[in-house]
């Protein structure tokens, strides 16, 4: 299917309290060349980077869990979920962001890090761009205890776990989150780890 036609008629602002949630009503030249009016909801929540730490020594990986409001929601009854780190861009490029996000969240600094690739994670409804980054890590890069920025609500506990352990922690449904899966999964199939 070639690309389509598309045409912006109407944006409508439905929330613009924690994020961004648009009403986008649009015009599309379908493939049999009739044009249909559509409207979908689309929610703004910025661009983000995440990060899996690892030590091909050690064997090990660094994870953080916290709650996480819509999976309490949605049926995880402690609505603690174990994740790589991650943050939004707030306007700094992707490297420069989950270097930052890497030290407040897990109290590690690191000077250097690899973009493995970009994703949307769930681009029926959510407009981000998720960059993801590895980065090898050691004890000597430990400068602080982590866990968030308290301004910000943040409650992290950071977690060092074997990677074979965090592998099985897939399987058993202790490891749910999309982003960290798709890290692990990159570490094992590069066998980097």
């Amino acid at each position: 299917m070639q690309n389509p036609e598309i045409n912006i008629i109407n944006t409508e602002i439905l929330s613009d309290n924690w994020y961004t949630l648009n009403k986008v009503t649009y015009s599309i030249v379908k493939k049999d060349g009739t044009t249909e009016t559509q409207s979908r909801e689309a929610y703004d929540r910025g661009n983000g980077a995440v990060i899996l730490l690892y030590n091909k020594v050690s064997g090990t990986v660094i994870l953080t869990r916290q709650f996480r409001l819509p999976t309490f929601i949605n049926g995880n009854t402690t609505g603690m979920l174990i994740e790589a780190c991650a943050g939004l861009l707030d306007n700094d490029n992707p490297e420069e962001c989950i270097k930052r996000e890497t030290e407040e969240e897990t109290g590690y600094k690191i000077s250097k890090v690899e973009k493995i690739f970009e994703a949307y994670m769930s681009p029926g409804s959510v407009t981000e761009i998720l960059h993801f980054f590895i980065a090898e890590y050691s004890s000597e890069m430990k400068i602080n205890d982590g866990g968030g920025l308290e301004d910000e609500g943040e409650n992290i506990e950071v977690l060092e776990l074997p990677f074979e352990e965090a592998l099985q922690m897939i399987g058993n449904g202790k490891i749910m989150d999309a982003k960290t899966i798709m890290l692990l999964q990159h570490l094992r199939l590069k066998n980097i780890i």
